[in-house]
């Protein structure tokens, strides 16, 4: 196929992918708690706390983008002014990263009798150190962490992290310069290669 110039592409060699176990953490806001589950098994139910009013956690889906065993957290990092009622500057342990602006899910000590009962946090998921430990080697870059119940808003899709997941396929794959509005694709090659094999 000639792709432009004195540019030619030709067949691919076939490739295989293997990847891990499909872990997903799912955060209902309105109840307090979280679920893991790989490969649709549950591993634990953990007690959290998520966004007060005011700070609420963004519902959607989100993907694991880093994990940090120690970060300082402070409050102007958000935009809350120093030495306000809503000003903090803590060290916090266990640290998994959903969005580049801050929200992560994280070792809260100092919120432990709100864990499973109310959210008062600003926007992370927190919990005990022992959980947020056990989340922390559990999960992986790319992993997904969805977020329902919570007054936040939905989850963008691309500037705040990988939240690609928060739009259908149709919307998706508006993007793709392979299909060009047609159904996965203009013949029985672009349909191999763009839809996965399970």
């Amino acid at each position: 196929i000639k792709v432009a110039g004195g540019l030619y592409g030709g067949p691919t060699k076939p490739l295989t992918l293997r990847t891990g176990a499909r872990i997903e953490a799912v955060t209902d806001a309105a109840a307090h708690r979280m679920t893991v589950r790989r490969d649709g098994r549950t591993l634990r139910t953990i007690p959290v706390t998520t966004g007060k009013p005011g700070f609420d956690t963004r519902n959607g889906v989100k993907v694991v983008l880093a994990k940090e065993s120690f970060v300082r957290m402070r409050g102007t990092s958000i935009g809350i002014a120093e030495g306000s009622s809503e000003s903090y500057d803590l060290p916090v342990h266990w640290a998994t990263r959903v969005t580049w602006s801050g929200e992560y899910v994280h070792a809260a000590p100092w919120s432990a009798g709100s864990h499973g009962a109310a959210n008062v946090s600003h926007g992370c998921t927190g919990m005990s150190t022992a959980n947020a430990r056990w989340f922390f080697d559990t999960v992986r870059p790319g992993d997904l962490v969805t977020v329902t119940g919570s007054g936040g808003t939905t989850m963008t899709p691309f500037d705040n992290g990988f939240g690609d997941w928060n739009l259908s396929w149709d919307k998706w794959r508006q993007g793709s310069a392979l299909t060009a509005g047609l159904r996965d694709g203009g013949d029985a090659a672009d349909a191999a290669r763009l839809r996965p094999a399970i």
